[in-house]
């Protein structure tokens, strides 16, 4: 031993009892060989998440992706939280970014910088930090937050990246509105608008993790096909019958998504698009719809991973 080695040496069998040598083909893709769970395609409907007290309910689909820590998606968790008027919710997760799009009712929230007002259709964005929920009138909100990354990494937040943002549901809608009547609308691939924040000029996300949209679905018009890495935490904002996704993860020769998995938009409901999966929205009802997408998207793009691909 070292003269100046003060610390007693690990024996080699203690050092070694946990490392694995595989052979390349039989490690090279934990995720086609069921290692690796895959991100299921679900959908959460409203009526499950009306307890009619105060409370906040996660969207846990931590058996499925065998993790001992709640989670929607490898990186994600999603949630609804009811708060009755005059009472409060507290929040805290241990997370970088937290998104709430309220749904119903008004308040405000307490944090270390002030009250936040909030009233339907506004999206308030957090960064991870403490904060009490004071509802005016029965509120209801809609929930995502990074948490299980860090619970991945085994880390807890050390700093906020950012102050927190307030998008008034007004100012979406009139964005929204501005978009939809641009002569060159009809030609994209949707008409929607991007939630982003002045913090992150690479990525023109909400956040530097999580990526937001708010978009409207057309009567009579189909979003073509498409797919990226990032999973998709989508929240019907409103959906009517004879609006809906398809999910597949291949396509057919002529470009439509091959036996597809249908989700009916319910207002106020949420369904998880897998990564890599190709999607598509379809509406064949007579009026508008509108739905609110969240992923972790932010991370994606600035790793040079998003690999967004269109038909």
């Amino acid at each position: 031993m070292n003269p100046e080695q003060t610390q007693e040496l690990l024996s080699e069998e203690t050092l070694e009892k946990e490392a694995l040598l595989f052979e390349y083909s039989q490690a090279a893709d934990p995720i086609g060989s069921g290692k690796t769970p895959k991100v299921p395609i679900k959908q959460f409907l409203p009526e499950a998440y009306l307890f009619g007290k105060t409370v906040l309910a996660s969207l846990d689909l931590s058996g499925e992706l065998g993790v001992p820590y709640p989670a929607t998606s490898p990186s994600l968790l999603a949630g609804f939280a009811e708060i009755r008027g005059a009472e409060s919710l507290a929040t805290s997760p241990d997370a970088t970014s937290q998104l709430l799009y309220v749904i119903e009712g008004s308040g405000f929230t307490e944090t270390e910088w002030g009250a936040i007002p909030w009233r339907k259709g506004d999206i308030l964005v957090l960064p991870g930090t403490a904060a009490v929920h004071r509802a005016e009138e029965d509120a209801r909100f809609y929930l995502v937050d990074d948490s299980p990354l860090l619970a991945y990494l085994g880390v807890t937040r050390l700093q906020g990246r950012f102050h927190p943002l307030l998008f008034r549901g007004e100012s979406i809608r009139e964005a929204l509105a501005k978009a939809q009547a641009d002569p060159e609308a009809a030609r994209r691939s949707r008409v929607s608008v991007l939630l982003a924040n002045r913090q992150f000029p690479q990525t023109l996300t909400v956040t530097h993790c999580l990526w937001a949209m708010f978009g409207i679905i057309l009567p009579g018009t189909r979003q073509k096909p498409h797919r990226h890495q990032s999973v998709a935490l989508d929240f019907v904002v409103e959906g009517r019958p004879g609006v809906y996704t398809r999910v597949g993860g291949e396509l057919e020769a002529d470009g439509s998504i091959r036996a597809p998995a249908r989700i009916d938009w319910v207002s106020s409901s949420a369904f998880v698009t897998p990564p890599g999966y190709w999607h598509e929205h379809v509406n064949e009802s007579d009026g508008p719809a509108y739905i609110l997408p969240i992923q972790d998207a932010g991370l994606h793009t600035y790793l040079r991973t998003l690999d967004i691909r269109f038909t």
